[in-house]
């Protein structure tokens, strides 16, 4: 459950700072007009974003079982990429996140309604789809046909609401940076777990092999009914009894993707641009011709 909260509360955050500042920017430069076409796009955001969530919940349970596995781990390792992207696309970009919508705001606000409507659609809109997919194929690794997961998401939510509301008032102020570091680095191992889970989805359905080769078996250890087993579940996707092919993609994932997220950012240099000298104060180098003697 709480590796399912600490995904609607990341995801649901990035969507509440977006919202937050489309709209504080135009409540601060004087244009509440602009408000309706923008909560209009983002209320037009979430409504795909439950749509795709729903068409991936019951398109899927009409599929016969090989075919839900194929389905269900594909998207897995999709959600899984895309999720991966996320978390180093924030890491690096998110100083500059408040600057970049902002421009794309002011570019908005010159064309019109429609281009508001646009702007917060696609702001918002691209994280509820990663947060629909991502959670169908967490909740489909660690539900097990319980609610706890689905309940665990929109707490997250909810209290990624709360904070963005809190933000947009001014009463809550946290150091983004170092949250977005400490979380991501979470959602990488939770992604890991998911990304095992696909692969075993993609055995069950014979489009991968090695479904008979055990890495080994803790069941009797850690039996998956038991409080801390469940608790494992939950918070890593553990298996007890993973195959041989599960470790190898877990261990890889982790190990690689972890390795590039913990090393320090390189600065970005800029090389500085030569400022051409004004025409006027340019220094021109007589010709022969035109030199001429005092007298001549």
């Amino acid at each position: 459950m709480f590796g399912n909260y600490l995904i609607g509360l990341r995801e649901g955050l990035e969507a509440s700072l977006v919202v937050c500042i489309l709209v504080a920017y135009l409540v601060k430069t004087k244009r509440r007009d602009a408000l309706k076409p923008v909560w209009a796009g983002i209320g037009v955001a979430c409504a795909i974003s439950l749509a795709f969530g729903a068409v991936l919940e019951f398109g899927s349970q009409e599929l016969t079982f090989e075919a839900q596995e194929l389905l269900g781990g594909s998207l897995s390792i999709i959600a899984v990429g895309l999720v991966t992207w996320m978390v180093f696309w924030m890491r690096r970009t998110a100083r500059h996140l408040k600057a970049d919508l902002h421009g794309k705001l002011d570019a908005a606000l010159q064309m019109g309604a429609g281009a508001l409507v646009a702007t917060a659609l696609l702001a918002v809109g691209r994280e509820g789809l990663e947060t629909a997919l991502f959670v169908w194929a967490s909740v489909r690794a660690s539900g097990e046909g319980t609610s706890a997961p689905l309940i665990g998401v929109l707490l997250g939510i909810a209290t990624a609401i709360v904070l963005g509301y809190l933000f947009y008032r001014g009463a809550l102020k946290i150091n983004l940076a170092k949250f977005f570091t400490w979380t991501g680095g979470m959602l990488v191992i939770v992604a890991a777990g998911v990304l095992a889970y696909g692969v075993h989805d993609l055995q069950e359905a014979r489009f991968l092999g090695g479904l008979a080769d055990k890495a080994f078996d803790v069941s009797a250890t850690i039996p998956p009914d038991s409080w801390f087993g469940t608790l494992l579940k939950g918070v890593f996707n553990f298996q007890p009894d993973p195959t041989v092919l599960q470790v190898v993609v877990w261990s890889l994932y982790l190990m690689v993707t972890m390795s590039f997220f913990l090393a320090p950012q390189r600065p970005s240099w800029k090389v500085p641009s030569t400022v051409p000298t004004p025409v006027g104060e340019r220094t021109q180098t007589p010709s022969r011709a035109s030199q001429k003697r005092p007298g001549a």
